[in-house]
């Protein structure tokens, strides 16, 4: 997990006071008909309890988070992270709500808006946190798949029909070992019988030491042409301070090692080819390759140096950026394989509408996108990092069938 700064921790904390001072202000308005001052007294300090208790353990932790056991930072932030979530975004809209509701009370009379305005105030306070608890305890592992069918000239015959599952971005630090969660999601993507199962990287969050354990979880993906994988920038280690460099290349060593335990071929800048009756299909895979402040590990060209007879080519990329960069109108790749960016992991999916915050910084962040006759497909991830949840991005398995057009 990357680290911020001090002076970014302090403004945060900043921001959350000066929302709860806020939220407290119309607090007092709303709380003001009751007629018990115990009671009242009794809600003020709760409040005050959890602002003060909140805002210490974030500063707290950042001061002392150097002296805090590495596996267990990981689960300290992110519920410091849920709690910041999940009690600010709620203040935030119901201090704006109400203020434009008593500040615009000339559509209730005086009686009404006595009682109306605190209502609805409450009401737009109070929905969001249900929705942010739900995000948080049910969303974040219900699991969805995402069935995409393409018809494609290129295809060859040979290959019509075939079913890749596509996964990316699990970060396995953040199920704190919880092996049978995500063995739900394996045992759905089995019955969704691949003949290619591609995983687009961002296997951990930083440590391999995280990894333990999962190997027999993963190794139960069953593929009947194989199991193949790219890293993702989380996979590097490059968030973390470490004492050597060699500790850092041991760290790396053994996520490369993880790969080979549960029958995955790892692709660093190379390419394997599927063949069929004199026919071949690529299977590309790049290192992480992102615009900074992700570093560029791929180099496209060494991965496709053996490929040039390859009759259908499929390109694994953990970063979708990499798509419009090199990829789109540069080559020949038919289709290419992202992940990345998690949808956010909060954002608006409905039918055939989708709409996330992230959208504002990846043009390319969720879905099927096409330039010409190339395709690219940005999962949404099936793992989570950062906020504990997901907010209407739920986690993906992503089926896609290719046919003969």
């Amino acid at each position: 997990m990357r680290s911020y700064s001090l002076f970014s921790i302090v403004l945060l904390c900043l921001a959350i006071l000066g929302i709860d001072i806020s939220a407290f202000y119309w607090l007092l308005s709303i709380t003001r008909p009751i007629e018990s001052e115990i009671l009242k007294n009794l809600i003020y300090i709760l409040f005050w309890v959890f602002t003060i208790g909140l805002i210490t353990s974030i500063l707290l932790l950042k001061i002392k988070l150097e002296i805090v056991a590495p596996e267990r930072q990981q689960l300290i932030i992110s519920k410091l992270y849920g709690l910041t979530v999940s009690s600010f975004i709620p203040k935030l809209i119901f201090v704006i709500v109400i203020s434009l509701l008593y500040y615009s009370n000339f559509m209730f009379s005086q009686e009404a808006s006595l009682i109306v305005i605190p209502v609805i105030g409450l009401l737009s306070g109070f929905l969001p946190f249900f929705i942010i608890l739900y995000a948080i305890f049910s969303a974040v592992y219900r699991f969805k798949v995402h069935h995409i069918n393409l018809k494609l000239e290129t295809l060859p015959q040979q290959f019509n029909g075939i079913r890749i599952v596509h996964i990316s971005d699990l970060h396995l630090g953040s199920f704190n070992y919880k092996y049978h969660i995500l063995e739900r999601a394996i045992k759905k993507i089995n019955e969704l019988n691949p003949d290619l199962i591609v995983f687009t990287g961002d296997l951990v969050n930083n440590f391999s030491w995280e990894l333990r354990g999962w190997h027999t979880v993963l190794k139960k993906l069953k593929a009947k042409d194989g199991k193949f994988a790219v890293l993702g920038n989380h996979d590097y280690g490059d968030y973390s301070q470490w004492a050597t460099p060699e500790e850092k290349r041991r760290n790396f060593n053994e996520i490369q090692e993880f790969y080979i335990k549960t029958d995955f071929t790892l692709l660093r800048n190379e390419a394997k080819l599927l063949e069929k009756a004199n026919t071949s299909l690529a299977i590309i895979g790049v290192e992480n390759w992102g615009n900074p402040e992700f570093k560029k590990y791929g180099d496209l060209q060494k991965a496709m140096k053996n490929v040039d007879g390859a009759n259908f080519k499929i390109l694994l990329s953990h970063d979708p950026t990499h798509w419009s960069e090199e990829v789109a109108h540069h080559t020949s790749i038919d289709l290419t394989l992202s992940g990345h960016t998690h949808g956010m992991q909060a954002g608006i999916n409905f039918r055939t509408k989708k709409w996330s915050p992230i959208k504002y910084k990846y043009k390319h962040w969720a879905g099927l996108y096409k330039e010409n006759n190339q395709y690219l497909y940005v999962t949404r991830g099936l793992g989570w990092m950062g906020f504990p949840g997901r907010l209407g991005m739920r986690p993906e398995i992503t089926l896609i069938e290719l046919y003969k057009k």
